[in-house]
């Protein structure tokens, strides 16, 4: 049986940002008018969607292919399969490669910092090309890697044909998926994202004039730290775009805009400015509980502990339409009774967050502590206590 138990406090306004799911809600906000084929606004801290259009729609990939090159680059550091001051090879596929480029060749071996930047901030092809056949062996491989990432995200509108993002038939992701992406990237490669935010690189030897990021919003907006752009004939001018800004009381909170389809690079850095500026105000930002602070304190039974407290490891913040955060409820759902044991971590039910009577969002609540089984005498105590109960 659930049990609904009502809010632990009163709730308190801190700043500006946004919801998920929010946008289907008839009170939320009406984003403005954005010239773009598809595009998507995620409150990135509060874990919500705040405008979306044509979210689902299949669409060219271009560079923003690049992104999911990079979560596997990133990985393979990670697990030690290539290090930053390893120098790989530039094969002459590698060297060919149209496009965008970096402007490396077969006499050349590049350390894979060096290719890094050249593949995010000059979206090199080339750079691309050498890194997916030195972390995959060959491009086909790499896309193979790339295809299996993708499933493992949760990427059920993506296929890659290639690694940097050229039109071919077949290689097409979604808005949805995108932000899936580059949420995940920005969560489990924290230490490689100030790539990203790179304002200028250019490799020795290499045309200087090629060395600015394609992301005008880096130097625009100082809050903005990237993330991709993308450009085919096929799919128009496109750029994920993220920025963090602070707020007295809730820190630092992220946006993430996703603008497909635009007619200039102009019109992809206005675009996605004005989604970014407009999740900042139309929404303020309510924070909810603190990292590890407990939400609840449950009675656990059969346990060497009488409670266990429940909460999140991150703090709770979630985003309501400017001026309405009064009308904030929260109701805990979880099983009831808790019987031992649990394991720190464990899921224990969730915070439901209600906007006057309507859902808001469903944050997952899990055990902050372990709690043991009791001895044989304790569980059984127990058991005739739950019997009368």
């Amino acid at each position: 049986m659930k049990r609904i138990l009502p809010a632990l406090r009163s709730l308190a306004l801190f700043a500006a940002v946004a919801p998920a799911a929010f946008f289907v809600h008839a009170q939320a906000p009406q984003p403005p008018e954005i010239a773009a084929r598809t595009y998507m606004l995620v409150d990135v801290t509060a874990n919500q969607v705040l405008a979306a259009k044509d979210i689902d729609a299949p669409v060219e990939q271009a560079s923003l292919t690049k992104l999911m090159t990079g979560y596997l680059v990133f990985d393979a550091l990670r697990a030690k399969k290539i290090t930053l001051e390893q120098k790989l090879p530039v094969s002459v596929r590698a060297w060919k490669m149209p496009g965008s480029r970096m402007f490396i060749d077969p006499k050349m071996q590049v350390p894979v910092d060096d290719l890094l930047k050249g593949m995010i901030v000059q979206s090199g092809n080339d750079a691309t090309m050498a890194l997916a056949e030195g972390v995959g062996g060959t491009a086909e491989n790499f896309v193979k890697l790339m295809n299996d990432q993708a499933k493992a995200l949760g990427m059920k509108g993506t296929a890659y044909k290639n690694p940097e993002g050229l039109t071919e038939p077949g290689h097409t992701t979604t808005a949805r998926d995108l932000a899936t992406l580059a949420t995940r990237l920005m969560k489990d490669f924290p230490e490689y994202m100030h790539y990203y935010a790179t304002k200028q690189y250019s490799y020795p030897g290499t045309p200087a004039s090629n060395g600015n990021n394609r992301n005008a919003l880096l130097f625009r907006d100082p809050t903005v730290d990237g993330l991709k752009t993308g450009h085919t004939a096929a799919a128009g001018y496109c750029l994920v775009a993220t920025s963090k800004r602070d707020f007295p009381g809730v820190g630092q909170r992220r946006l993430l805009s996703i603008v497909l389809g635009t007619a200039s690079e102009n019109a992809r850095a206005n675009e996605s400015q004005k989604l970014l500026n407009w999740g900042y105000t139309a929404f303020d930002a309510v924070k909810l509980f603190d990292a590890g602070q407990p939400v609840a304190t449950p009675a656990v039974w059969k346990g060497k502990e009488s409670t266990i407290r429940i909460g999140r490891d991150q703090a709770v913040v979630v985003a309501v339409p400017s001026g309405s955060a009064g009308k904030v409820t929260t109701q805990i759902v979880r099983q009831d009774p808790l019987v031992a044991p649990f394991t720190k971590g464990q899921a224990i039910g969730s915070l439901k967050v209600v906007l006057g009577d309507q859902p808001l969002v469903e944050v997952p609540l899990v055990a902050l502590d372990g709690v043991e089984q009791a001895g044989i005498m304790g569980r059984a105590w127990d058991a005739i206590r739950l019997w009368i109960k």
